[in-house]
């Protein structure tokens, strides 16, 4: 199993060869709450890191989704459209939201679990 990595706006990724999936993690979705919709692009658009690809609504709020990594997206999440819970119950799973065919390596600055948990705690309080 490919290591998640974590970016500062809460998304992580794994990486298999040049394909990057990305989700929002475990903190991120429970500081949303229920996940009610996600405004997802379409494949084939390019899109440079920390460029918006999306919008997570929630009962208590929508947030911009940002790109972890440049690249062009291969695929979107469908159930998300049905299922946006699914964000919700296993966002490191059936949760994903898209896949990335990248156009570099993984950036070296993305944030380990452990280092990615002492940042989401010390934005908790």
């Amino acid at each position: 199993m490919a290591e998640r990595r974590y970016t500062k706006t809460h998304e992580w990724l794994t990486v298999d060869g040049k394909t990057a999936t990305v989700g929002i993690s475990e903190f991120a979705q429970s500081q949303l709450g229920d996940v009610v919709f996600l405004d997802l692009p379409s494949p084939g658009r390019k899109i440079a890191r920390g460029e918006s690809f999306g919008v997570i609504e929630s009962v208590k709020a929508a947030s911009d989704l940002y790109a972890p990594v440049a690249g062009t997206i291969a695929a979107v999440n469908d159930k998300l459209t049905s299922n946006p819970e699914l964000v919700n119950s296993d966002p490191y799973g059936e949760g994903w939201i898209l896949k990335l065919q990248m156009t570099g390596e993984a950036p070296a600055d993305l944030m380990d679990e452990a280092t990615y948990k002492k940042m989401a705690e010390g934005t908790s309080h």
